[in-house]
């Protein structure tokens, strides 16, 4: 909605397989309905992730790009900062990442410390393996910006989530 383009939810349990057919009908329903050629991922180093994404496509007779595919991912994510984008950690479960970095606005000084976090203990600086979750509240193709009005942490152990309760739209 922040983009003013429609979105399409679908619920999942999250269960693997059961996931990827859910993920098939929401995509299939995009193509129905608004006449979609192809899918853009986000897929940096994850070939399960991409290798998935690409299965569904092929069935569908549409695209798949992953422009971001092998790209270093500390760049990538400066890039984003300098763009302009405006993006939160909104769930952490790797150590020794905790609690501590959900809601964190991702920027040049967080970067360097999963930067460093990544060399010292091998995770992925853009999450790319499950170690963090991230939102979305601002990019430069939003025509207006996601504000959160109530949000709560809940943590168990080294992992947690940031849970938006209430936000909004907003002008830039």
């Amino acid at each position: 909605e922040a983009m003013g383009l429609p979105l399409i939810k679908k619920v999942t349990e999250g269960k693997p397989e059961e996931e990827l057919k859910d993920l098939e009908t929401a995509i299939a329903q995009a193509v129905k309905g608004f006449k979609i050629e192809g899918v853009v991922t986000g897929a940096v180093e994850s070939a399960y992730q991409s290798k998935r994404i690409q299965t569904i496509c092929n069935r569908l007779n549409i695209s798949c790009f992953s422009p971001l595919w092998k790209k270093n991912q500390k760049a990538l994510l400066e890039e984003l900062v300098a763009q302009g984008f405006k993006v939160i950690i909104s769930g952490v479960f790797a150590y020794p990442l905790d609690g501590s970095w959900l809601g964190k606005e991702i920027d040049n000084e967080l970067i360097e410390r999963l930067s460093l976090l990544g060399k010292k203990f091998g995770l992925s600086v853009s999450g790319e393996g499950g170690e963090i979750e991230t939102t979305v509240l601002d990019a430069p193709l939003f025509k207006k910006k996601i504000e959160i009005l109530d949000s709560a942490v809940e943590t168990k152990g080294n992992s947690g989530v940031f849970i938006i309760k209430r936000a909004r739209l907003a002008p830039k």
